[in-house]
């Protein structure tokens, strides 16, 4: 691998180890304030906000500028978004602007691959991208629980700089301030990403044109019939573990009586499974068979119901990390037959901007959903419940979606699928 692909996953690590450690702070900020429920289930939408707003021109963006300087500005708005938060912005304003800095961010790590490496080695730049982002949820998640425990905060708290009186007085914000030196480290290694010879796009100066054309691949791709369940099947999988995070969390402090820094532990458990089996599927699966993967995520919406029967945390470890792995096996192989569909038909940052268009549009729908049902007295069990069977129900259609495709259109997808094949074994 080239020398400026460490680079990159350096920086990806770190900002993204920020994200995820700075969710849970947000979460404790809101509880520790007093925040009803449903404002604690509503960081994952708000989170996911701008990409969806943003979705036309972000991809154009990262392509009008050298990719690690639009890495710089993104982390850079991250930063604005922390300071928001401690400094009395609402949190679920401040955590949509660090929102803002990741929605622009994501193109442009996704699009340096291809312009640094060759094709032949996309699958495994790809793999390490993917291992390393669940790594720094795991890890940032779990960091940001430690960071407001009892062993920790105290030592934060007790920082005093002469001459500045910041106003932390809560293990949350003490917590928040530490996170912004994160962005700064990754901030750093974005100033050392090698320029490519890329040529850079110029920005269209009609706004329509983007949305236009975003639309029209947008289309193409729900049009394909792999690229359609592939699609349907990565943006339920991502709109769900969006927010498995935060129902985690809610469930463990009714289930197990946990608070958040013991909750945040369990997370990670889940994440744990999720790594185990994208990597046992990216060793197994072969692109020409990823549908074969829907039926587990059937299984994966039924799992999720067996949550509410959980009181005791030598069960539940086992299960949750069984939870996880089911959905890193059933998106690694449905994400790379996404990408080649979408590489095929459009290019691959296009591509990218559509399928995250597409999943954080269903993270913000389902994280609607399930705060519009907490403030609505819905219990954690009951709103578990009502995630399971949408899980589940969904995936039954997109596999039966997927049958008849296969019935009535099998000269199609049988090519595309030859496609596949041989691009496999190049």
């Amino acid at each position: 691998m080239k020398k400026g692909f460490y680079t990159i996953m350096s920086a990806q690590f770190f900002s993204s180890l920020a994200d995820n450690a700075l969710f849970v702070a947000a979460v404790e900020l809101l509880r520790h304030g007093g925040a009803p429920e449903w404002q604690r289930a509503a960081l994952v939408p708000m989170f996911a906000l701008f990409y969806v707003v943003l979705a036309p021109f972000v991809g154009a963006f990262a392509d009008a500028m050298p990719k690690g300087k639009v890495m710089f500005v993104s982390n850079s708005i991250k930063v604005i978004g922390c300071l928001l938060m401690l400094f009395g912005t609402h949190p679920l304003l401040a955590y949509a602007v660090v929102g803002l800095g990741a929605a622009a961010y994501s193109p442009a790590k996704y699009g340096i691959l291809t312009e640094l490496l060759p094709p032949s080695q996309l699958v495994k730049a790809n793999g390490w991208i993917e291992g390393l982002t669940i790594s720094s949820i795991i890890l940032g998640v779990v960091l940001g629980g430690q960071l407001m425990g009892q062993h920790i905060a105290p030592h934060l708290l007790a920082i005093d700089l002469p001459g500045l009186s910041l106003g932390i007085d809560s293990p949350a914000e003490a917590a928040i301030a530490t996170l912004v030196s994160l962005y700064v480290v990754a901030a750093a290694f974005n100033l050392r990403i090698p320029r490519t010879d890329t040529p850079l796009q110029s920005l269209a100066s009609n706004p329509l044109v983007l949305v236009r054309d975003f639309k029209e691949c947008n289309s193409r791709l729900w049009q394909d019939k792999l690229g359609q369940i592939s699609l349907a099947t990565t943006t339920l999988f991502w709109g769900v573990s969006g927010n498995l995070r935060y129902i985690v969390l809610a469930w463990a402090a009714v289930a197990l009586g946990y608070d958040t820094t013991k909750a945040s532990a369990l997370v990670g458990v889940v994440a744990i499974g999720t790594a185990v089996g994208a990597v046992v599927a990216s060793m197994k699966m072969k692109l020409d068979r990823a549908t074969a993967v829907i039926p587990l995520g059937v299984a994966m919406g039924v799992l999720v119901l067996g949550m509410n029967v959980l009181t005791d945390i030598w069960v539940a470890v086992p299960f949750l990390i069984l939870l996880g792995g089911l959905g890193g096996f059933l998106v690694v192989p449905m994400n790379a037959l996404l990408q080649h569909r979408g590489h095929n038909l459009m290019g691959a940052g296009r591509s990218i901007a559509v399928q995250n268009f597409n999943e954080q549009a269903c993270i913000l729908l389902l994280g609607f959903l399930y705060s519009a049902l907490t403030s609505s007295g819905l219990s954690a069990y009951g709103a578990i419940s009502a995630f399971g069977l949408v899980v589940a129900l969904t995936m039954l259609a997109i596999g039966q979606w997927h049958r008849r495709n296969v019935r009535v259109h099998a000269d199609e997808v049988n090519r595309l699928l030859a496609i596949a094949r041989s691009d496999h074994h190049h």
